[in-house]
């Protein structure tokens, strides 16, 4: 919903005249004990005209990068500058973030929000958590993002998935400097991004973090550069004045989750890196089992790179390992 920089825009109990940044909640139900569930909600709207950016974050409860790049970008958001608005969710699905979880502990049919979403007013619980939102974003909301990481079990670098509509991949390119790695995902249910999609607007889904970013100085820069990203967004929007950074070396790929073909320890290349190309048949890691003999090595599948590694090295015959960019040529 764009704003024409003279109207008040709401989003559950937040109302923010032009040119204010209100806090405020989406009201989701009540638990048993009689606590209230709410959906924390930021909105920024702005003194000009513009489109509504929102932002979404922790909808998987163990993936705390989004939040805390919400809070650093409010704090450079300035809303009598800002033409449209912004609006920051900071944490989609309360329960699973307060259990540091990734999905809702209290709910085991729907545990994964991001595999339901947008949910149903009918359904279980977080198939209401997920609707509450979903009511609140739809009829507001013209461009999205999803902040994702590795959350506790593995980390995963700057990568983008999109729906490879041009407005999807402007989008994006719009993340700036350093997001190249972009591929396509065209599913159409089960997540912010692909709900936006459906009704005919722009989402994607964006990663960054995880269990081996978590010390101060590696979350912080995870914050910072996903924040960086928010306000590129803007710039790029022109929802604020500054100049716009992009990727100069994005690519269109495919996903492909490798998985380990032997039980024992996962021992990564010292030499290989992320977001770096490699030729099929260049190796990736080593499996050793807990004598340190060689049992298994994975192998980059084609000609691509690989953007998550897990966190844990001990692994069983199956589990996964990495998630690699099947790389099929540059973005124009």
């Amino acid at each position: 919903m764009s704003t024409d920089g003279n109207q008040t825009l709401t989003v559950g109990t937040a109302t923010a005249n032009p040119g204010e940044m209100i806090r405020g909640a989406i009201p989701a139900g009540d638990l048993a004990g009689g606590v209230k569930v709410e959906i924390p909600v930021v909105v920024i709207n702005g003194a000009g005209a513009g489109p509504t950016f929102w932002v979404n974050a922790a909808i998987h409860g163990d993936e705390p990068e989004g939040p805390l790049a919400c809070a650093l970008a409010a704090k450079q958001i300035d809303a009598t500058k800002l033409r449209g608005a912004v609006v920051l969710v900071p944490c989609v699905n309360p329960l699973a973030f307060s259990a540091a979880e990734r999905g809702n502990p209290l709910d085991t049919f729907t545990y994964d929000m991001n595999r339901i979403y947008p949910g149903k007013p009918d359904g279980y619980f977080s198939d209401r958590v997920a609707d509450a939102h979903w009511q609140a974003m739809k009829d507001v909301a013209d461009l999205e993002i999803s902040i994702h990481s590795g959350g506790a079990h593995s980390f995963l670098d700057k990568a983008i998935f999109v729906d490879e509509r041009p407005e999807s991949v402007e989008l994006a390119k719009a993340m700036g400097e350093g997001w190249g790695c972009i591929m396509s995902n065209f599913t159409k249910a089960g997540s912010p991004m692909a709900a936006m999609n459906n009704a005919g607007k722009v989402g994607i889904t964006v990663e960054l973090g995880g269990r081996s970013y978590t010390s101060p100085g590696r979350f912080r820069y995870v914050g910072n550069e996903l924040a960086k990203s928010i306000l590129n967004i803007c710039y790029h929007y022109d929802m604020l004045d500054g100049t716009a950074t992009y990727p100069d070396d994005a690519t269109k790929g495919q996903q492909e989750a490798l998985l380990a073909p032997a039980s024992g320890i996962f021992l990564p290349e010292p030499d290989v890196d992320f977001l770096t190309m490699m030729k099929k048949g260049d190796k990736i890691a080593l499996i050793i089992n807990i004598f340190g003999d060689v049992v298994g090595e994975l192998r980059a599948p084609a000609s691509g790179m690989f953007f998550g590694l897990r966190a844990l090295p001990n692994v069983n015959q199956g589990d996964w390992c990495c998630f690699f960019n099947k790389v099929e040529g540059p973005r124009d």
